[in-house]
């Protein structure tokens, strides 16, 4: 049952509230009806965005060039930023879960085996196909093993979790979803568990229902700007003023500053988006090896493909062109991609002439382009994942998605400006550290000399090798992926929630989020966080039993 606003919230008894209804509270709302509980799933949105709830996301950015507006990187409708979401699907890697807290400074106090069962379900739920994350490809599988050349990312076919699920989501007898309810408030007890939610809604009206088990699946930074609401009347909570909470913040360190030429065909065809038959879009990705991980302390990084930068017009590329003026004039680009991705590839102030020229020195391949991928792209049962046109020269940018070492501070913290129900609004100070550039440039010279060895292509930077280091900290910008600030810990000094997603210091309040996440790595958050919900499920029933 959907219900649109505050009305018959009170005096109704569920098993489990669900704050915020995108891709992990949806996902762990219906493991727990499945499983015979009975859910309330609160959502701060309606069905559709507005800019008035947006507005409730509006946070202070100390550096707007590191850290993307808030109010483009989430959405707070039903399906939560499954409606921005770029679809890919890619699990952690078990290097993520070995102890290298010497180098990295932290650790999961989980294992590889613990959270690798609940991959398929969180598959199945993300619509990516098959829990097939390794393809071998003969021409790369004779490479020395210095290099992981096997690894996949899929790609969701469904990506919007409420449009995937709509009729469990609708007629399940076990889950309540509310809309247009925002939690405000945890009231505790004098035993420390949260005996009552406050919810309130933009007309200024407010309720208290009372509780018994709470998640909070709003998004990493919403979650952590919660719960630093309630330590700030109670500062002992959460590890305390100088504890985990609302620091460690971590993205991922993405952009590209070098280009990548292949030896040959076959390599560049290995490269391609390519339907696998496990029932979804899959793509190979380059990773450094666990061993050359451990032994070169390089960052656990990976590394593939991508078009020239379509703002660019010395490409001379018809189709690029075409794909840069569609995204610059926003009405259009707007509904093709997610605002945050519209304004990477087309930024303001680029001149479009140059590419109304090259538009019109070859229109016949743009014009024979354009339907092509529309149809595959928005209108195929499998839609194709991303934009990518293959040349003759085999020359690529060089695209790389590389772990981003947590420091403390990196962080975000409550500022004294209050939003519309009441909640201080976040002061973001998103940090990228030399450190993080300094082993990003040895995986790329790394990359140069594994590729050079191997006869399989070879590596050239846009910059001077010794000016690298900088123009990675430079491109380096994010607010997408929010990881790190309410991490997992082995105990309260270390962490805010433990092994099973459990608040230290609240007994029945649990996180669900990438933002519980010690480390990021290199892959996308989104199915790991999904994963994680399956397996606090699993526990939430126990428990119970």
């Amino acid at each position: 049952m959907i219900v649109d606003g505050l009305a018959e919230l009170e005096g109704r008894a569920h098993d489990v509230c669900v704050v915020g209804a995108g891709p992990v509270g949806i996902t762990l709302a219906l493991e727990l009806a499945d499983k015979g509980k009975r859910v309330l799933l609160l959502e701060s949105g309606g069905l559709k965005p507005s800019p008035i709830t947006q507005e409730l996301s509006r946070a202070d950015i100390v550096d707007p060039a590191v850290h993307d507006d808030m109010r483009i990187t989430v959405s707070r409708q039903l399906g939560g930023t499954s409606n921005l979401w770029g679809a890919r699907c890619q699990p952690l890697d078990p290097i993520d879960f070995e102890d290298r807290s010497a180098f990295l400074g932290a650790r999961w106090p989980i294992a590889h085996a613990d959270i690798l069962p609940f991959y398929e379900k969180a598959c199945s739920y993300a619509h990516c196909g098959a829990p097939v994350f390794r393809g071998p490809f003969e021409r790369l599988s004779n490479a020395d093993d210095r290099f992981d050349t096997e690894r996949l990312e899929r790609f969701s076919r469904r990506p919007a979790f409420q449009k995937a699920h709509t009729q469990a989501l609708e007629t399940h007898p076990l889950i309540d979803i509310h809309l247009h309810a925002t939690v405000s408030d945890l009231i505790l007890d004098e035993n420390a568990a949260v005996k009552a939610i406050e919810v309130s809604d933009l007309s200024g009206n407010r309720l208290n229902l009372e509780a018994t088990t709470v998640v909070l699946a709003m998004g990493g930074l919403e979650t952590t700007r919660l719960l630093l609401a309630m330590q700030r009347k109670t500062p002992s909570l959460f590890g305390g003023p100088d504890g985990a909470l609302g620091r460690y913040y971590m993205a991922h360190v993405i952009g590209e500053v070098a280009d990548v030429t292949w030896a040959d065909a076959e390599i560049d065809a290995a490269y391609d988006f390519s339907a696998d038959g496990y029932g979804s879009y899959a793509r190979r990705r380059l990773i450094p090896s666990d061993r050359e991980i451990l032994e070169k302390n390089l960052p656990n990084v990976s590394f593939w493909p991508v078009v020239p930068p379509v703002a660019d017009a010395r490409h001379r590329s018809a189709i690029l062109s075409m794909v840069f003026l569609a995204f610059a004039f926003k009405p259009i680009g707007s509904r093709l991609v997610a605002e945050v991705i519209r304004r990477y590839h087309a930024p303001k102030g680029v001149p479009k002439s140059p590419h109304i020229l090259n538009v019109l020195r070859n229109l016949p391949s743009a014009i024979a382009y354009a339907p092509w991928f529309l149809y595959h792209r928005y209108v195929s049962a499998m839609r194709i994942p991303g934009f990518f046109v293959r040349n003759p020269g085999l020359k690529y940018g060089l695209s790389y998605h590389a772990e981003h070492f947590p420091t403390a501070d990196s962080r975000v913290w409550l500022t004294d400006e209050q939003d519309a129900v009441g909640l201080p609004r976040l002061a973001i100070d998103l940090k990228f550290s030399r450190k993080d550039a300094d082993a990003l440039l040895d995986a790329h010279l790394f990359l140069d000399r594994w590729l050079r060895d191997n006869n399989l292509g070879t590596v050239a930077f846009r910059q001077p090798v010794e000016q690298t280091a900088e123009a990675i900290l430079a491109s380096a910008n994010h607010g997408t992926h929010h990881i790190g600030t309410t991490r997992m810990g082995a105990h309260r000094n270390e962490g805010v929630v433990d092994r099973n997603l459990r608040t230290f210091d609240v007994t029945n309040l649990y996180v669900a989020s990438s933002s519980v996440f010690p480390t990021s790595g290199q892959a996308n958050p989104t199915l790991t966080a999904v994963a994680l919900a399956v397996r606090l499920s699993h526990h939430l029933t126990s428990q119970s039993r």
